[in-house]
């Protein structure tokens, strides 16, 4: 027994100082110089990632024509990052699909696969980590129900970022960490207090669980209220994850709320909570945002059953579609993104993607789309 007590001890000495010099490191960071290209990162991902995916590649090749031509962005298409090459690479990310990822500037990802046990992490979770990617921002908006709502989650830290790192005492029990620092917390907090700052909101929910994870959870509600100190018009609540859940579907309260701001565990979950109000998670596109580089996808998985089931064809690419239109604005062309968000809505009602052969295929959404384009 003392033996693995030692070892324990010694693996979370190293996790321990990992996780010291990356807060150090935020501390030290510089924002990156302005490039004249734009490169965008195209990654099909897993199941049925690449059929969706390749539906939102299309309507920005159309979006983009004058662009691409020009030579100011260009569309570049990443292999590699499927479960086949993973597992036989033995990594989340492997050291070839990484350095290809590095090199763009922005990413257009459909869904990848997790395994299931074992220690390998998964590939969003390395991805944020490798290109530190802190801000996971989704919007959900379900006009008729008053729900206008901006989600930043942080995105690097938590339960997830040594998720895949616990320690074990065979026979005994097991323990998994959970990591909060004062860097990440300020930059997250400011990513939320501008957006709100900038967009003309006046209430930022912050959602915890200080009342149990006091060091933790208890830090991150302390840096967020300093954050909100500074800016005055805003009226910071802070509530904890659990009556948040069931505020989000309590018609009676939930149109206060404007922009939610939370550790990475938490917005996990009540962000695909909130996609179910506006029409299920393959509705809702998501961007996870960093000072150099940002990668946009669905939030939903790469529905294995469906593959299996022989549905594929059947998928909804709305998400990631999405996902599409956020990227168009983070790259600061807000006019093509509202077309397109105009045009996948249009299209949507006329083409309704169902996941069942009842239903349109999602190639006839892309098509019926890049028509209205």
């Amino acid at each position: 027994m003392n033996e693995m007590i030692e070892k324990a001890v010694s693996h979370y000495r190293e996790l321990l100082l990992s996780q010291i010099a990356r807060a150090e490191g935020m501390e030290k960071k510089t924002l990156p110089e302005k490039k004249e290209k734009t490169v965008i990162g195209v990654i099909g991902g897993d199941g049925i990632g690449p059929l969706i995916t390749a539906q939102a590649q299309r309507a920005l090749e159309t979006l983009l024509k004058d662009e691409i031509a020009a030579g100011s962005i260009e569309i570049r298409n990443i292999q590699g990052l499927t479960i086949e090459n993973r597992m036989e690479k033995g990594k989340a990310v492997p050291d070839d699909v990484l350095e290809e990822i590095k090199a763009c500037d922005v990413l257009l990802k459909g869904p990848t696969t997790t395994p299931s046990g074992g220690t390998m992490e998964s590939a969003n979770v390395t991805l944020r980590r490798e290109l530190d990617l802190f801000a996971n921002v989704r919007p959900v908006s379900v006009p008729e129900e008053g729900i206008d709502w901006m989600f930043f989650r942080e995105n690097t830290e938590g339960e997830y970022a040594l998720g895949s790192k616990g320690i074990e005492i065979p026979g005994l029990l097991t323990m998994d960490f959970k990591v909060t620092t004062i860097a990440g917390t300020k930059r997250i907090a400011r990513a939320a207090f501008e957006y709100a700052k900038n967009n003309g909101k006046t209430h930022v929910a912050i959602v915890t669980k200080s009342n149990i994870m006091k060091k933790t959870d208890g830090m991150f509600s302390q840096l967020c209220h300093e954050m909100a100190r500074e800016y005055p018009g805003i009226t910071a609540e802070e509530y904890y994850i659990d009556i948040m859940t069931a505020n989000l579907i309590n018609p009676a309260i939930r149109k206060k709320f404007q922009v939610f701001l939370m550790p990475n565990l938490y917005g996990d979950i009540i962000t695909d909570e909130a996609a179910q109000l506006q029409g299920g998670v393959g509705t809702a596109g998501s961007a996870n945002q960093g000072d150099r580089y940002a990668m946009f996808e669905a939030i939903h998985g790469s529905a294995p059953r469906m593959i299996e089931e022989g549905l594929g064809d059947y998928a909804n690419p709305e998400s990631i579609l999405r996902a599409a239109v956020m990227l168009l604005r983070h790259i600061a062309l807000p006019e093509k993104a509202e077309k397109l968000e105009k045009a996948l809505e249009k299209a949507a009602s006329l083409c309704p993607v169902t996941g069942t052969r009842e239903g349109h295929t999602c190639r006839q959404l892309g098509d019926t789309l890049l028509s209205l384009l």
